[in-house]
């Protein structure tokens, strides 16, 4: 017959060994001081980040003040201003972007306003148009859509509204001809 107090004794005290040996072998912890900064967006645009995971699928606006990363499905609008939205390998996304940086690994049918730059990765598939300062396209990168480099604020925001209103019309997200 087994005695189960016996077991959790020889368990708990084989834990302890194993604690202490450990607690001996490594040095001593440092402590990690808490980041001073002058603005929240700084800290939130280098610390956090979200992420819409591959089992999710989200119909509508996606908006917010930090970084994004999409492995799911998103059909509709994401406007996350000063942060940067990646699209995963297994992220596909319907929907018109306007971000600080965008990179594009997986699927997007939608139009993209980045005000640093825009980056379509190797495995990436666009069908849209791009407004961005630096645009990077990889060998083998799939693209189809018009490329506008030389924006200024006010390009971006005109980007914004336009891609806005044609959503609100067009429900692919797409510009009509």
């Amino acid at each position: 017959m087994i005695d189960m107090k016996q077991i959790k004794e020889n368990v708990s005290s084989k834990i302890k060994t194993y604690q202490t040996q450990d607690e001996v072998d490594l040095p001593p912890r440092e402590t990690k001081q808490p980041r001073q900064s002058s603005t929240k967006s700084n800290s939130s645009t280098k610390d956090s980040s979200a992420a819409i995971g591959a089992s999710i699928r989200i119909r509508g606006d996606v908006t917010g003040d930090e970084n994004l990363i999409i492995q799911g499905e998103v059909d509709g609008t994401i406007n996350v201003v000063g942060h940067n939205v990646t699209i995963s390998n297994t992220g596909k996304v319907k929907a018109n972007i306007n971000a600080k940086q965008i990179i594009v690994e997986g699927e997007l049918s939608g139009d993209m306003a980045g005000e640093e730059k825009v980056v379509i990765r190797q495995t990436g598939n666009v069908h849209g148009n791009i407004i961005a300062p630096r645009v990077t396209l990889e060998d083998g990168a799939l693209f189809k859509g018009s490329i506008e480099m030389e924006p200024g604020k006010d390009d971006l925001m005109k980007a914004d509204n336009t891609m806005n209103s044609s959503n609100s019309s067009n429900s692919s997200g797409l510009k009509s001809a």
